[in-house]
């Protein structure tokens, strides 16, 4: 692999930017970025200036072209990213088109509340081929439990205003729900809700903070979850709780929307189950390809690691590319890896989770009381083991050149007890009759799902 100016090769990574820092036009309960402003004590404007700006571009461009990447994505991320306007980010594609070698593609994607989206904006989007990623919980009985302004007002009606303009300018978007302390017992209502709003693409984020006693998030290296110093904040998500709303959700999902709803959990498992590499960081084995940058060009490991001890340097001072190929960010990505305890090494998940997020490695193991195991260990354990046998049978499928959306039938068949019906042979061209092979047996019954 090549070197861009005689930096080290890195290899593809990906960076979320966050050029407007963690400044917001909302005061959401469980946002963990608002107080970095903390980092930058001085700040007035939290707004990426020119010079770093296109450095970055052209730094990023650069480093990816180098590593083969054809298609180039940036992430645009903050606190809100609209508020910078959009003659802002009318300047970002002027830069993306200065700096792309031919034959490249450069896409964007941008992480917002819609709150400030206007025709105007989504005119921008749809033309520049941006992705956006809305943020809602649910209904809004649930979004707008946390997710207010900093007047406290609700913001659902705004919100929604904005996915139906989106949908209405033909921009591509997803959704992004935080699995919290009150949408987590209503899994099917969330999910339905979504459905019918034609949300095609969806990702679940579970929440979890911890507290310091001086009432500061703390960090993914401060205390274990047993310390009398440390509390789990009101507002996150209990791990079995979590596990639940997962399973409710795969329950619908596996019967009616495989093909048509994408859920990047499932879809990510699925892959899992199929023996590829891991589609998304935190069931990945290690870590260390997914990196964050501040407003003022400071490059972190990580956008849940964005503290003083994992700041990789400035953009400005340092090529972007020789900092991704840091030998500091290379142990970052190992320890993921190096320090699963004993538990996680030895359970049968272990493929299909690998440890899970760093950042939420803060308890102690339930068989020898080893310290770093994953908040959402149960969680994953109760979904891996209902939901296996429906992800061995989509794997099953896919393997022998069919769609995972012939499970749906498979199960309709098994629902109706038509023992001809099981009794056919399989359509995966296995030879074998539909029950002994691709129609997974019922799984225990999880709390939550559908009948």
């Amino acid at each position: 692999m090549s070197s861009i100016a005689g930096q080290p090769a890195a290899g593809p990574f990906h960076v979320m930017s966050k050029p407007i820092g963690p400044r917001c036009n909302l005061a959401c309960t469980y946002c963990y970025y608002l107080e970095k402003e903390r980092l930058y004590p001085q700040e007035q404007k939290f707004r990426m200036d020119d010079a770093v700006l296109e450095r970055f571009i052209a730094d990023y461009i650069a480093s990816q072209a180098a590593a083969g990447v054809a298609e180039i994505w940036f992430a645009w991320q903050g606190g809100e990213p609209s508020l910078l306007g959009l003659g802002y980010f009318a300047r970002i594609v002027t830069l993306q088109e200065k700096y792309k070698p031919a034959g490249t593609t450069v896409r964007n994607s941008i992480q917002t509340n819609g709150t400030l989206l206007t025709v105007q904006w989504a005119s921008f989007l749809r033309q520049h081929n941006f992705l956006v990623g809305l943020s809602i919980d649910g209904p809004p009985s649930l979004h707008d439990r946390h997710r207010r302004d900093r007047r406290g007002q609700p913001t659902s009606s705004r919100v929604m205003a904005a996915l139906e303009l989106l949908r209405a300018q033909q921009v591509e978007f997803n959704v992004l729900a935080v699995v919290n302390h009150d949408n987590v017992s209503r899994p099917l209502e969330v999910y339905r809700f979504l459905r019918e709003c034609g949300v095609t693409f969806m990702q679940f984020i579970p929440l979890v903070e911890r507290r310091d006693p001086q009432g500061c998030l703390a960090g993914p290296t401060e205390g274990a979850m047993d310390s009398a110093s440390m509390q789990v904040t009101p507002w996150s998500v209990s791990a079995l709780a979590y596990g639940d709303f997962l399973c409710a959700i795969f329950d619908e999902w596996v019967r009616h929307d495989v093909g048509r709803v994408f859920v990047q959990h499932f879809e990510v498992q699925l892959g899992l189950w199929l023996g590829r590499p891991a589609a998304l960081c935190i069931f990945a084995q290690t870590c260390g390809r997914g990196l964050a940058l501040e407003h003022n060009g400071d490059l972190y490991a990580c956008d849940h690691y964005v503290y003083p001890e994992y700041r990789l340097g400035n953009i400005m001072q340092q090529p972007l590319g020789q900092l991704a190929a840091s030998a500091a960010l290379r142990r970052f990505g190992e320890d993921k890896r190096a320090s699963l305890p004993r538990q996680c090494r030895e359970c049968p998940y272990r493929f299909a989770c690998n440890g899970g997020c760093p950042k939420h490695r803060f308890l102690a193991s339930d068989a020898d009381g080893e310290q770093g195991l994953n908040y959402f260990c149960a969680a994953y354990r109760r979904f891996f083991a209902h939901a296996g046998p429906f992800l061995d049978a989509m794997a099953h499928l896919v393997r022998h050149g069919r769609p995972a959306a012939a499970i749906m039938p498979l199960l309709a068949a098994r629902r109706g007890r038509s023992a001809s019906a099981l009794n056919r042979t399989c359509p995966c061209g296995s030879g074998r009759a539909l029950r002994q092979c691709c129609a997974p047996a019922p799984a225990a019954p999880c709390r939550g799902s559908p009948g």
